[in-house]
């Protein structure tokens, strides 16, 4: 899969960046691109280097429409390609419905939903002309079934599974596939931040009695990604240990 191309969002670091790693581990060319500013985009690249890997660091914030089409620009002038694409770029602000904002609404949305959007139709082109491609979009557990202080991020994320499965019925027949990977708790700087109470009350409701790594995540995805997965369409995989 030497000449294959995968575009990673939000991967300088947690789960974007093990996928990252993992797709370059397959054979991927890898286009890493995180928000301007981001340290960790040069950081993910090298490592992928070092390893033997193909990789394209490429900043850009994907709730700009022109920043994401001058990121599949520069990936087309690079490499000419798209063959998948990881919408893994997404934020989380938890707040009680009654206290989100206008602004932290339309951000939540702009980033995990509409990134999403803008990132797929810039995608789409490059593999309906190869008449090929994989998109996997990151969605979370938490849009499946809901939790308390994120009604914003669950409803972009619930968002994410319906928009995927639109896609993966408009062009599942010119051998392209949508599906979506639900992480559960995840192991990341994000949920390290949660305090003992709240990661004890995690724990409780998941049968596994542990958090998932990224690492888990990430082999879910390079499934998805693999020609193994040819008749896996419209799909919601979750990765959370049993988690409900």
């Amino acid at each position: 899969m030497s000449d294959r191309v995968a575009v990673v969002t939000g991967s300088a670091r947690g789960i974007g960046r093990a996928v990252a790693l993992r797709l370059a581990a397959d054979g991927f060319r890898v286009v890493v691109s995180d928000l301007p500013g981001s340290e960790g985009i040069a950081l993910v690249v090298e490592d992928i280097r070092v390893a033997g890997g193909t990789a394209l660091g490429v900043a850009a914030d994907v709730s700009d429409p022109e920043e994401v089409k001058t990121l599949f620009e520069r990936v087309g002038a690079e490499w000419g390609r798209v063959d998948v694409l990881v919408n893994n770029a997404g934020i989380a602000r938890d707040n009680l419905l009654v206290r989100i904002s206008d602004a932290e609404w339309a951000q939540t949305i702009a980033v995990n939903l509409t990134g999403t959007f803008l990132c797929t139709r810039q995608a789409i082109r490059f593999m309906m002309k190869q008449k090929n491609g994989r998109i996997i979009n990151l969605s979370s557990v938490v849009g499946l079934y809901g939790n308390a202080g994120q009604s914003h991020y669950a409803a972009s994320k619930a968002g994410v599974v319906g928009f995927t499965r639109s896609v993966a019925k408009e062009y599942g027949g010119r051998g392209i596939t949508a599906n979506v990977v639900a992480p559960g708790y995840i192991a990341t700087a994000m949920t390290e931040g949660f305090s003992e109470e709240a990661q004890r009350q995690l724990l409780q409701q998941i049968p596994a009695g542990r958090a998932g790594t990224p690492e888990e995540v990430a082999a879910v995805v390079s499934f998805l990604a693999s020609a193994d997965a040819a008749y896996v369409n419209g799909q919601v995989i979750a990765v959370d240990g049993g988690m409900k």
